[in-house]
C-alpha cells in the first residue's frame, strides 16, 4: 500500500528539490502538497495536476483548515516552508508570524488526526539557530545552546518553531537544521544582507540536490525507529566547509572578478553577530539517509557557474569601479546596509562590529583576510583550533537514563533549576517544568534542553540573547 507524503514549501529551493526526489519515487508515495495559489506558483505546479500521485492543497500555512487537510491521513509531514532570508531580513515581524504560526498548525492538525502516532513529522530547522560562531568557536554541533543573532527575528522563528514542534506530543518527530544551500540562483542574490555575513566566518555548505534527498530518504522504511525524536545538522560534508572570504570569491569568479577585494570595500562586512559553523556531526544524518552525491566542491561550484545566463561573463569586461559604484547602494542601504548603521544606528554598529571603534579601525583588506583553517575535524582538533561548547551533562549515555539530580546539575549549570515532576524522568517525550537564570519559569522536554540545546523562550530567543543567557555565558568562558 502506498505511503502518504504531505510537503510543505515545495516551490522554494529545498522544497522543489524534494518533491522532485519524491517524484521518482511516486510508485510508492503518494505527494501532497500545500502551495499559495499565486501565478507563479501555479505556472510552476502546472505539469503535476493531472499527476494521480500527486495532490495540492491551494492554500497558505496560517490558514488551518488548508495545513488540516493536507496533514490529514498522511503517513509523513515534511515541514520545510516559511519565510526565509532575504525576504525574512525586510519583513521580520510578518516572518516570525508567519514561521510560528504554521509551525502551530502543523503541530495541532497532527494531533487532531483519529491516530496521531502513526504521523512522523520531519521539521525543518536552521543553522541560523546556533547564533554568531565566529572561529574559534567556529566547530559545533548539535546540543550546544541554540542562540539567535542580535536582531535576527528568522533565527528567533526558527528556535520557537522548533520547540512547538518538539514539545508538542507529537510520538515522532525529528529537527533537521539546514545550512546554506547551494543553488543556481545563488549568484543572483544580490542584497544589503550579504554585507552581514562576517567574511571571517565559516560556513558547511549542502547542495540543493543533496537537501533534497534528505527529504525524500527520511521516508524509507530503512530509517530505523532510533533515527527519531533528535536534532541533526545537514550539510554536504568535509568538502563544503568554506570560509566566507573563499565563499564570496567563488561566486565572483564566474563573472570574470578575481577578488571580493576588487569590488568591495572591507569595512562593508560585518565582523560577528551571524551565524555559521562546520559541523562536529553532519555525517551523522549521512549515516542514516544517504543523501550525499560526494560531487567536488570545486566541481560543483563550476556546474552551478555553468549554468548562468551568457550575460553574467560580460561582467569582466566591467571596470572594478563601477561594479564597486553598484555594490555600494546595497552597502549603504537603509535600514539593513552595515553602512546605514554607522551613519544612524549606533545599536546595529556595536551588535555587528563591536563598537564604533572597532568600526572605524578597519583600513585595509590586510586586516579582514582570515588565516587558513583546517577543515578536517581530527586534524582541526590537532592544530588546536577546535573548541568544545560544554553541554552539562555526559552526553555519551541515553537522555532516558539520567537522574534527577544529573538532570537538575545540567539545569543549574546553564543557570537555572530543573522543577520536576520527578517521576516522569525517564519517560520519552516528557514534558518537565524549569526555571531559568533571570527567573522564568518554562516548560520543556528533556529533548529539547538537552539534545537540542533550548532553554527559555522568553529571555534566550524573544530578547534576542540577553548577556546572561547559557550560549553567551559558555562562549565567554571558553574565549
Amino acid at each position: 500500500m502506498k505511503k502518504t507524503v504531505f510537503l510543505t514549501g515545495a516551490t522554494g529551493n529545498m522544497g522543489w528539490a524534494g518533491f522532485q526526489e519524491l517524484l521518482k519515487k511516486k510508485d510508492r508515495f503518494d505527494i501532497r502538497i500545500i502551495a499559495r495559489p499565486s501565478g507563479k506558483n501555479r505556472k510552476k505546479l502546472s505539469p503535476y495536476l493531472d499527476d494521480p500521485s500527486v495532490t495540492v492543497v491551494w492554500g497558505d500555512l496560517l490558514d488551518y483548515e488548508k495545513v488540516l487537510e493536507g496533514v490529514s491521513g498522511a503517513d509523513y509531514v515534511l515541514h520545510v516552508g516559511g519565510m526565509v532570508s532575504p525576504a525574512a531580513d525586510y519583513f521580520p515581524d510578518r516572518t516570525l508570524k508567519t514561521n510560528v504560526g504554521a509551525a502551530e498548525n502543523i503541530a495541532r492538525a497532527v494531533l487532531a488526526q483519529p491516530d496521531p502516532d502513526k504521523v512522523r513529522v520531519v521539521y525543518i530547522g536552521s543553522v541560523a539557530q546556533c547564533g554568531d560562531r565566529m572561529p574559534p568557536l567556529h566547530w559545533g554541533e548539535a546540543g550546544e545552546p541554540v542562540c539567535a543573532s542580535r536582531y535576527d527575528k528568522y533565527s528567533v522563528s526558527k528556535c520557537l518553531a522548533e520547540k512547538i514542534i518538539v514539545d508538542s506530543g507529537i510520538k515522532w518527530w525529528v529537527s533537521l537544521r539546514q545550512t546554506g544551500i547551494l543553488y543556481p540562483g545563488i549568484f543572483r542574490q544580490i542584497n544589503p544582507v550579504a554585507f552581514h555575513v562576517p567574511i571571517g566566518g565559516v560556513l558547511e555548505w549542502a547542495t540543493v540536490e543533496d537537501s533534497g534527498r534528505v527529504l525524500a530518504n527520511v521516508v524509507e522504511d530503512y530509517v530505523p525507529d532510533e533515527f527519531w525524536n533528535r536534532f541533526y545538522n545537514i550539510s554536504s560534508g568535509e568538502e563544503y566547509r568554506l570560509v566566507n572570504y573563499d565563499f564570496e570569491n567563488r561566486l565572483l569568479r564566474p563573472l570574470g572578478i578575481s577578488s571580493i577585494e576588487k569590488v568591495f570595500e572591507p569595512q562593508w562586512f560585518a565582523t560577528r553577530n551571524f551565524h555559521g559553523m562546520w559541523y562536529k556531526d553532519a555525517d551523522l544524518l549521512e549515516e542514516y539517509l544517504h543523501f550525499r552525491a560526494n560531487i567536488p566542491v570545486d566541481e560543483y561550484f563550476s556546474s552551478l557557474a555553468s549554468r548562468l545566463p551568457w550575460y553574467y561573463s560580460l561582467a569582466g569586461f566591467v571596470p572594478a569601479g563601477l561594479i564597486k559604484a553598484f555594490m555600494k547602494r546595497y552597502a549603504f542601504e537603509k535600514g539593513l546596509g552595515t553602512q546605514s548603521w554607522a551613519r544612524c544606528d549606533e545599536d546595529k554598529l556595536i551588535a555587528y562590529y563591536g563598537s564604533r571603534e572597532e568600526y572605524e579601525s578597519i583600513k585595509s583588506w590586510e586586516q579582514m583576510r582570515p588565516p587558513v583553517y583546517e577543515k578536517n575535524l581530527e586534524k582541526a582538533r590537532l592544530a588546536g583550533q577546535v573548541k568544545d561548547l560544554p553541554k552539562g551533562y555526559d552526553d555519551s549515555r541515553p537522555i532516558y537514563d539520567l537522574s534527577v539530580e544529573e538532570i537538575a546539575s545540567a539545569a543549574k549549570f546553564r543557570g537555572g533549576e530543573f522543577l520536576g515532576p520527578s517521576e516522569s524522568v525517564g519517560t520519552k517525550g516528557a514534558i518537565f517544568d524549569w526555571k531559568c537564570e533571570n527567573g522564568h519559569t518554562f516548560r520543556a522536554s528533556l529533548e529539547y534542553v538537552l539534545l537540542g540545546g533550548g532553554w527559555c523562550p522568553e529571555c534566550g530567543y524573544d530578547s534576542i540573547c540577553s548577556a546572561s543567557s547559557p550560549a553567551n555565558r559558555f562562549i565567554s568562558a571558553l574565549l
